[in-house]
């Protein structure tokens, strides 16, 4: 996979042939959202392939799953394959309790083959407080 050049911390973007990986990092509250839409706004409309992966974010708000469900729809629609990779508990359950499982669409997976990362190792996150079982 081909790195794209560019120099933001909260987003890694790698593509090859058709797929294209965009590797978020950080707290995708409305901050990030506003830094971020104009760029995975692009990656929807340019690409029959995309993936997101979000196993890097530290915190996803409202906005934040307001800004996945947007580029989602927009790829459904536009009948290209949309991927969501999280394996983090908490987010998969913000998904599940907002009812957007069937648009989102999140597996737990590995993106891409194994390459060096420019985001670094995935550092597992601590249990969510008072959660005593796993959430499906």
């Amino acid at each position: 996979m081909q790195l794209i050049p560019r120099h933001d911390p909260y987003l890694v973007v790698r593509s090859t042939g058709g797929l294209t990986v965009a590797a978020l990092r950080g707290e995708l509250d409305l901050v990030l959202v506003r830094h971020l839409r104009p760029e995975l706004d692009a990656l929807v409309r340019e690409s029959d392939d995309l993936t997101v992966d979000i196993r890097r974010l530290t915190f996803c708000d409202a906005t934040g799953l307001g800004l996945l469900a947007h580029c989602a729809g927009r790829m459904h629609r536009r009948g290209a394959r949309w991927r969501l990779v999280c394996d983090q508990p908490w987010i998969l359950r913000l998904i599940r309790l907002t009812e957007l499982s069937d648009l989102l669409r999140p597996e737990d997976g590995t993106p891409y083959p194994p390459q060096p990362d420019a985001l670094g190792p995935v550092v597992p996150l601590p249990a969510e407080p008072g959660v005593t079982r796993p959430v499906s």
